[in-house]
């Protein structure tokens, strides 16, 4: 046998890069092998790339439409390729930190994929070919998910998934997306800024299903001003793509109809990934979706197999991975750790108005049975806000009346994904809304608006 360590993580995403340094940190021998994306799809074809082309986007929709009110007159020009080669330039900057991160913490990096033989050695076929045996104590599976296909469809050079997109130089004219999750809504307005136009279609009765309904509402008002046609109630049967363009065939209430555009998002969520693992061979337990099963240390069916990230179904987030991931390499070394709340995982989109929120919906906490106090706190009454010309959206509050535990929140408008942790930490440690409230808020901030939010739970708002 070539190598022998202690832990040996499979995928370097954001989940199993971490697990590989948590596990370094605690004194552990560690090995992680990673075929394509080091840093995973976030950090390369995902998450970051994306933000910078959605930065670039923000301040293309302002000066295309808001310029004069800043007072900036005179001709614009708006190069989507510079765009483009920032948002590259970014990731590579930040995976050049991952591999950094790899010899900062002595872990062993191999580029290629891993195959077990069984539950403690695995062949690494690498990038170049060649074939080695590792044996471990313990390994941590972290190869995430893969896009879910477009019915009727075949992906090709107009059919295309987030990676299609992302690493596009240039941008269509106009595009389809299927799915108004955070992929489909953040791509929507990149391209809406930069004079495409978007057709955003969702099977589901409002955008952003997943999220409080008000938020959906608030969001589908904006982006029709920003002159995005929505689609909701609207299935995407299949697509037929040709050299000159894509015709769309969709189905609304039972009536049929195409729509002739020049590229197609798929952008309708995710599998895990598990396939040409072994798995099989290991006798590893699935869930119905062909997720990997796991309990609440990331311990799977089989002893000294651990599971993190998306292949485990479990809120498919980039921050998600990384806290499964600390809490596998803790539970390896015998460390202390404390479980996740998946209820409670933040969850942030990058649109614009950006939208926030983790725990229960407002329907969701009434469901539960929970005595439900709810405040909204507009972002038009915030000063800061004012300042910013970013009035649109609003804070949301759900809370237990009887007790104020505040059992989740909802947010849309000016950077609201940076307002979360006040929240979440206030959650996480059973502070009520009275409690996060009384807190001195400094003025005038964005974060002002939570506290209204919270005076509103006790029927104590002040200014609205």
């Amino acid at each position: 046998m070539e190598t022998h360590v202690e832990v040996l993580v499979v995928g370097a995403g954001p989940g199993g890069y971490v697990a590989a340094i948590r596990a370094a940190q605690l004194g552990l021998t560690v090995a992680i092998v990673e075929p394509r994306w080091w840093g995973g799809v976030c950090l390369n074809v995902g998450c970051i790339p994306t933000k910078a082309l959605l930065r670039n986007a923000e301040l293309a929709d302002l000066l295309r439409h808001r310029a004069d009110d800043f007072g900036i007159g005179g001709d614009i020009t708006l190069d989507y390729g510079k765009a483009f080669q920032r948002s590259r330039a970014v990731a590579a900057r930040m995976a050049r930190g991952v591999h950094h991160l790899m010899r900062k913490n002595s872990i062993t990096t191999f580029d290629g994929r891993a195959t077990f033989r069984d539950a403690h050695t695995s062949d690494i076929t690498g990038t170049d070919g060649t074939t080695q045996l590792v044996g471990f104590d313990h390994a941590i599976i972290a190869t995430g998910a893969r896009p879910m296909p477009l019915p009727g469809t075949t992906p090709g050079p107009r059919v295309v998934t987030y990676e299609g997109l992302v690493l596009a130089e240039s941008l269509p004219d106009s595009i389809l997306i299927a799915g108004s999750g955070p992929i489909g809504v953040e791509f929507a307005y990149i391209l809406a800024s930069y004079d495409v136009a978007v057709t955003l279609v969702e099977m589901q009765d409002r955008l952003m299903p997943n999220e409080d309904p008000a938020v959906s509402g608030a969001l589908a008002k904006q982006y029709t001003k920003l002159g995005i046609e929505v689609q909701t109630s609207t299935t995407v049967v299949g697509a037929d793509e040709d050299g000159t363009g894509v015709t769309v065939r969709l189905e609304t209430g039972g009536e049929a109809a195409t729509r002739r555009v020049d590229m197609v998002l798929c952008a309708l969520g995710f599998r895990p990934t598990t396939a040409g693992l072994g798995l099989d061979a290991l006798g590893l337990e699935l869930e119905a979706n062909g997720a990997v099963r796991i309990d609440e240390a990331m311990r799977t069916s089989v002893p000294g197999l651990y599971a993190i990230g998306d292949v485990t179904g479990k809120a498919m987030l980039a921050h998600t991975a990384s806290a499964q991931g600390v809490i596998a390499a803790e539970t390896i070394a015998g460390h202390p750790t404390m479980p996740i709340d998946y209820t409670m995982i933040p969850r942030a989109t990058y649109c614009q108005p950006q939208v926030a929120s983790f725990g229960l919906t407002e329907p969701q906490a009434r469901a539960a049975g929970h005595d439900v106090r709810v405040s909204t706190f507009p972002f038009g009454a915030n000063g800061k806000a004012a300042g910013l010309d970013e009035t649109a959206g609003f804070v949301k509050i759900v809370a237990d009346g009887t007790r104020g535990e505040i059992l989740g929140a909802h947010m849309i408008g000016p950077d609201v994904t940076e307002l979360l942790p006040e929240l979440t930490l206030a959650q996480l440690w059973d502070l009520t809304a009275a409690e996060v409230a009384r807190n001195i808020h400094a003025h005038p901030t964005l974060s002002e608006a939570i506290k209204e939010a919270c005076d509103g739970v006790m029927g104590t708002i002040i200014n609205l």
